[in-house]
């Protein structure tokens, strides 16, 4: 065989392989920052419900002073969703903020002039299209991990994705899934 043939050939395969790891090289790192900004609009909508449960513990507060522990917990599950670090910490900071919404609820459904109020009907529809907002943001991000992961999992990937620091993504899982199927029943 001719010596600048079988150069020819190695060069073209060293090419080859070369625009194969920079093409993937970038599809990983668009991937990587996809999947980090689903998880920055999934911590916007989590702010932005947070934000709203101050105002809505006072409209329930003012009809339902008495009802102290179910505004503490309120209170303790908004400081958990905040606070939350990674998606592991947020489903679990998740979980707990349902249970308090269902429960704040149910003790605003024993108040018929609460129920009336146009200050607490405004702020159960903000909560509601915030809930919403909040299962899109999960499931876009929770899309970005699928096809990130699959795509450093896939051979010849799997061989160099890790050595490059490009690790497996975690899914935004709910323990509870049933629980937040619907976002919580806030009409009256």
């Amino acid at each position: 065989m001719d010596p600048i043939l079988l150069i020819v050939i190695l060069v073209a395969l060293v090419v080859v392989v070369g625009i194969y790891l920079w093409t993937t090289y970038n599809a990983l790192v668009t991937l990587n920052v996809r999947v980090d900004e689903a998880w920055s609009d999934i911590t916007v909508q989590l702010k932005r419900r947070a934000d709203l449960i101050p105002n809505l513990i006072e409209s329930v507060k003012g009809y339902a002073s008495h009802e102290k522990a179910v505004f503490e917990a309120v209170t303790k599950a908004r400081s958990e969703t905040i606070s939350a670090q990674g998606p592991a910490e947020a489903a679990v900071a998740e979980n707990h903020m349902q249970a308090a919404l269902k429960s704040i609820f149910a003790v605003a459904e024993a108040y018929p002039q609460l129920q009336a109020s146009q200050n607490f009907l405004q702020l159960q529809g903000e909560l509601v299209d915030t809930e919403d907002k909040i299962q899109a943001a999960r499931r876009f991000y929770n899309g970005g991990v699928r096809e990130f992961n699959t795509k450093i999992k896939v051979f010849p990937n799997n061989a160099w994705a890790k050595n490059l620091g490009f690790g497996e993504r975690q899914f935004f899982d709910v323990e509870d899934a049933a629980s937040l199927q619907e976002p919580p029943r806030v009409q009256f």
